[in-house]
């Protein structure tokens, strides 16, 4: 257009290297092409024309909530002549609608973090990754802590739920993973762990929380309940940790682990990976971290038990056997997420996996065969009814060997035999390698048979030989030296 104030057309074309037509057409009309276009028009009548402002806008005002997908099942009830195409016709308008005229939305405001400055935690469920372990499938849910500016994680998996318990411990490991202490901690309010919970009871647990936090100088702050935005720099990470796990395991081939140990070093391997790639800035932000003391706090609940003459003590709706010589005394037990540690005044005596009561409020049993096999041989007939029958078996092989032994003997029989295969696999040492034979006989069409078995592992030690080994006169070796001695000089 410039050319063409000082120039002829022709010469004005020639210089902006057009035809001397095109310099013509944009004399006549200097607009773009594409403000030429003219927007297209409906080319179908409008199927929610008569309907969108008087039926669908008095749902989108009276249920702001519903999905576009229940509203366009409603107007195809009430308008069966209507095609399903007008589907995305319909959730169009309403985007449109809800944009101009819908209810204000909730907004997330970004926050800067400071270096040092906080630590967030919080609890993820991990159910839908179906983890198994030996083949049974795993309930459990992951503690996941993360320094926001370095992005900074570690994670644990916690076997029950959301506790005191569980936070305690897997926030210290995650502190001393780090090397240091934020200044303040940030978790959810922790809403399954005071759930149903009376007045001083949550006060308590309030209390133990701010100790723990105290323990290592950081500030305790919760979230408002049912606000989880306000953790979003960690709620946003679960997504990604998620992911994470579920990849290396479609990777892996398999969900199942051989036990939790292994499951446990896997997620830590994924976790250790990705800190790994913020390796500068996580050492950047431990030099702001606080130092850590010099040991750590309380991780566990402490409660008075009392072995009962059934072999074991009730507690929390689990009951736990416990070896027969400490029925009728008194039992100092600590409660960890996985285990429970269990003292006769200071001094350590066992370590139980820890056992929780069913989801619908049946008790459960945590049993260990060795603690009253011994009792068993004297009264095998206790097997076929005992109440923990199906716990007592330390494998699915023993399990099956009963089975086939009431379904083809006499019961008397099938317990003392039952019982029998127990206590060889306690007195040998060789439970794995027992059921392996017991499941290779069985899949034979065969019964296990004890004597046999004895045989293969090795000699009853009643039947070894004594051997007496005599004392030897030290002056013996004396003698030895000198004809040593002698030897050399010959």
């Amino acid at each position: 257009m410039k050319l063409r104030q000082t120039h002829p057309i022709e010469v004005a074309a020639a210089k902006a290297d057009i035809s001397r037509a095109t310099g013509y057409r944009i004399a006549q009309d200097p607009r773009l092409p594409s403000q030429k276009v003219q927007p297209r028009g409906r080319r179908r009548p409008d199927p929610l024309e008569a309907i969108f402002d008087i039926e669908v806008v008095p749902l989108l005002k009276e249920a702001p909530g519903l999905r576009p997908v229940a509203i366009f099942e409603e107007i195809l009830r009430r308008h069966p002549e209507l095609s399903p195409g007008v589907r995305r016709t319909l959730e169009r308008r309403i985007r449109s609608w809800r944009a101009q005229h819908g209810a204000e939305q909730d907004v997330i405001f970004r926050q800067v973090h400071e270096p040092g400055r906080m630590g967030l935690s919080d609890f993820t469920d991990l159910s839908a990754l179906g983890v198994t372990i030996d083949g049974q499938p795993l309930a459990h849910m992951l503690f996941h802590f993360r320094l926001p500016w370095s992005g900074f994680e570690h994670a644990h998996v916690i076997l029950g739920g959301e506790s005191h318990v569980a936070l305690a411990e897997g926030l210290q490991n995650a502190l001393w993973s780090a090397g240091g202490a934020p200044h303040q901690h940030r978790t959810d309010s922790l809403s399954a762990a005071f759930r149903n919970l009376d007045a001083a009871t949550e006060a308590d647990l309030t209390k133990r929380y701010e100790a723990l936090c105290a323990h290592y100088r950081m500030a305790p702050t919760r979230n408002n309940r049912g606000v989880a935005h306000e953790n979003g720099s960690i709620e946003s990470a679960h997504g990604h940790l998620k992911a994470a796990i579920r990849d290396a395991m479609l990777m892996r081939g398999t969900p199942d682990f051989p036990d939790l140990t292994g499951y446990r070093a896997f997620v830590d391997e994924i976790v250790g990976r990705r800190n790994a790639a913020r390796a500068k800035r996580i050492a950047a932000e431990r030099a702001y971290l606080q130092p850590l003391p010099a040991n750590r706090t309380t991780d566990f609940e402490e409660v008075i038990v009392t072995v009962s003459s059934t072999g074991g003590f009730p507690l929390r709706k689990v009951f736990y056997t416990v070896p027969s010589r400490l029925i009728g005394h008194r039992l100092r037990v600590r409660l960890h997420d996985d285990r429970l540690e269990v003292f006769m005044g200071g001094t350590h005596l066992l370590t139980l996996p820890r056992g929780r009561a069913h989801s619908d409020g049946r008790h459960d049993q945590v049993v260990n065969y060795r603690h009253v096999i011994h009792a068993l041989r004297k009264k095998p007939m206790a097997l076929l009814n005992l109440v923990y029958r199906d716990k007592l078996f330390p494998r699915p092989a023993y399990r099956r060997a009963f089975e086939a032994l009431s379904a083809q003997l006499p019961e008397k029989m099938a317990c003392k035999i039952t019982v029998d295969l127990l206590a060889l696999a306690h007195d040998r040492g060789c439970e794995r390698e027992l059921a392996e034979e017991v499941d290779r006989a069985l899949d034979t069409g065969s019964l296990p048979d004890p004597v046999a078995l004895r045989r293969l592992f090795g000699p009853d030690p009643a039947d070894l030989p004594s051997i007496s080994v005599l004392p030897v006169a030290l002056d013996s070796y004396d003698a030895l030296v000198a004809n040593a001695c002698v030897g050399e000089v010959a």
